[in-house]
């Protein structure tokens, strides 16, 4: 039983706990050597005009974003690698983040392929998928006489 007490399920016993805790802290965080890679939220909306596509992405620059439209394939995706370097006397400090995303879509057949248009601000990176002419009129409401 007091063996039981030491030990941790799936764990050393406590009494190694202490001696390995630099590397079990820099393994087990995720926040201080290894990053979760994300994936940008995305919202999509259809109303009788369009489909409105909402990619949030803050932090990043109109610049960094590529938007590809490959058949009926519309794929959103962003690069960005930043490096930063600080001098002080006896020592160098050297940081590189690189991020990186992909999305893909395939669009339903009634979108105008050439009316597609995109804008972001305030973090939000917004497309508007404008429905073709016919459909648009197909979806126009009708009052249907009863006889």
């Amino acid at each position: 039983m007091a063996a039981n007490a030491l030990t941790k399920p799936g764990h050393f016993p406590s009494v190694f706990d202490d001696f390995f805790k630099p590397w079990n802290e820099w393994f087990d965080n995720a926040g201080s050597l290894t990053r979760t890679a994300t994936v940008p939220s995305v919202n999509v909306i259809e109303n009788e005009q369009n489909y409105n596509v909402s990619v949030a992405a803050p932090g990043l620059k109109k610049e960094d974003f590529k938007i590809d439209l490959k058949g009926n394939m519309l794929t959103i995706s962003s690069e960005k690698e930043e490096q930063k370097e600080e001098k002080d006397g006896k020592y160098n400090r050297k940081e590189y983040n690189y991020s990186s995303f992909s999305r893909s879509f395939t669009l339903p057949e009634d979108v105008n392929r050439e009316q597609i248009h995109a804008k972001y601000e305030d973090g939000v990176l917004k497309l508007t998928l404008p429905k073709k002419e016919e459909v648009k009129k197909k979806a126009e409401n009708k009052q249907i006489s009863i006889s």
